[in-house]
This record gives C-alpha cells, sequence and structure tokens, in this order.
C-alpha cells in the first residue's frame, strides 16, 4: 500500500534534521567511534513509521539504532515519533541495502532487523528480496561472527523461502516460530504487525545468526543464480514444511 504524499514534508524533514545523516559513507568504520557514548550498533531495515524503531532503541539506550527507509513520507512520521518520545539514540539513513559496504566496515553492527519486507512475489524479481544471498552476504560482511539477523513477516511463504536462503548460506536458525503472538504479545511490535496480530494474522520469526561457515560477499563472492523462486511455488513449500511439523507432534 503506498503512502499518501504529504504537501508539508519538507519543512517537517527540516525540523527533525538533526536525526537524519545524509552521508553515512563518511562514517564507514568509525561508527562508535563518532558516536562513544554507545557500545554497540544496530541496523534496522525498513523502519516505516518507526514504532519499533522508537520502542527498541529506548528498550536498549546503551546501542545506536541506525533505521534506514527508502520511503520519505514514512522516514518524516518515524523521525517524528522518535523526537516526540525524545529517544536519543536513533539516526536515520536514506540508503538501499546493497550499499552496505560503503556504510559499514566488516564486522561493524552487530544485529541487522528485518521487519515485514517486500516479499517480490514474482520469480524474476526475488534477488531484490531483503533475504536474497546476495543480500544475505552484505549482512553477513557487515555483522562480525556470532552477529545476528532478525527478521519477521506475516508472509509464510516469504518466511520460507527466506529460512530456506539463511542455511543454504550457512547461518544458524534459532527461536524459529510460526506464531510469535500465540501466548501474548512478544517483544516490539511495528505498526503493521500490531494491525495484522489485531485482525488474527499469524507472524513468523527467526534469528539467524552468522557462523564461521555464513558465506560473504568479500570472502566468497556472488551468490548462485535464483531459480523457481517465485513465492507460488514456495507457498507448496511452506504447506509442506507445515503438515511435516504436525505430523511430527
Amino acid at each position: 500500500m503506498r503512502m499518501r504524499k504529504k504537501p508539508n514534508l519538507l519543512p517537517r524533514m527540516e525540523r527533525v534534521s538533526a536525526l537524519r545523516i545524509t552521508e553515512p559513507e563518511r562514517f564507514r568504520g568509525r561508527w562508535l567511534e563518532t558516536f562513544p557514548e554507545y557500545g554497540a550498533l544496530h541496523l534496522e531495515l525498513g523502519c516505516g513509521k518507526g514504532r519499533f524503531t522508537a520502542e527498541t532503541a529506548a528498550a536498549s539506550p546503551d546501542t545506536l539504532l541506525l533505521a534506514v527507509e527508502r520511503v520519505p513520507d514514512a522516514m518524516v512520521v518515524a523521525m517524528e515519533r522518535v523526537a516526540a518520545q525524545d529517544v536519543r539514540n536513533v539516526r536515520f539513513l536514506d540508503m538501499d541495502a546493497a550499499a552496505l559496504p560503503e556504510i559499514f566496515s566488516p564486522g561493524e553492527t552487530a544485529r541487522i532487523y528485518l521487519n515485514f519486507c517486500d516479499p517480490w512475489p514474482k520469480n524474476r524479481y526475488a534477488k531484490n528480496r531483503l533475504t536474497a544471498p546476495g543480500f544475505l552476504r552484505l549482512y553477513a560482511d557487515a555483522l562480525p561472527p556470532g552477529g545476528q539477523v532478525w527478521f519477521k513477516t506475516d508472509n509464510l511463504p516469504l518466511f520460507t523461502w527466506s529460512e530456506t536462503q539463511f542455511v543454504a548460506e550457512g547461518w544458524q536458525i534459532s527461536e524459529r516460530t510460526n506464531d510469535l503472538h500465540a501466548q501474548g504479545i512478544c517483544g516490539v511490535m511495528t505498526d503493521y504487525e500490531a494491525k495484522f496480530h489485531a485482525q488474527g494474522v499469524k507472524i513468523n520469526r527467526l534469528v539467524a545468526t552468522r557462523t564461521a561457515e555464513t558465506k560473504r560477499a568479500s570472502a566468497d563472492g556472488a551468490p548462485p543464480r535464483l531459480r523457481n523462486a517465485a513465492l507460488s511455488d514456495a507457498k507448496g513449500l511452506a504447506d509442506r514444511k507445515i503438515q511435516q511439523e504436525q505430523e511430527g507432534g
């Protein structure tokens, strides 16, 4: 769903401009040197309107959270939200995930959040999914051994396909669930997540940890070409996985 354009976008962005970093490549390799009051660096790819951003950062004031958003009309809402709540350990970036090597030196960020990213369901666009092997290798370069990707989505075919990619790329999967909030609200929600949950939509989540076997763009080169990656195909895989889990008790 496209966000409605805001006619007053520019003055609103200007009022919260202190939260935005316009040339993040300047800080490559020295993020925590530049912001010495923080002990760790986390990255959120696609922060939307910033509910998850603000609440996650507020819960970890010793961590610098860099929130990436390509849609200015969403970013300004997130920036205003962070400012209104006086959350001081967030900075916003307008960048593409493909630019990660230009923004972070190897192992510079300890955690990456992927929340409800675009599924790009057609096969020819599968490489654009933020959980495609090409992106996973960039994350592996940005993270140290033991660094993690926290991934959430309401799209079960995307989740199943993504889990397969993580495993094939050498990540260790933990905390995997197809119904995150089955026993009550678990963790910080995004705005979309709260709406989905209220409608009874199940939320899928996993944590993927970088290991010594995890493939990296800098060490392992280009990922293999994706084939038969349409999410209509992945739906059958998802259904079979659920059936196998049910049969296994």
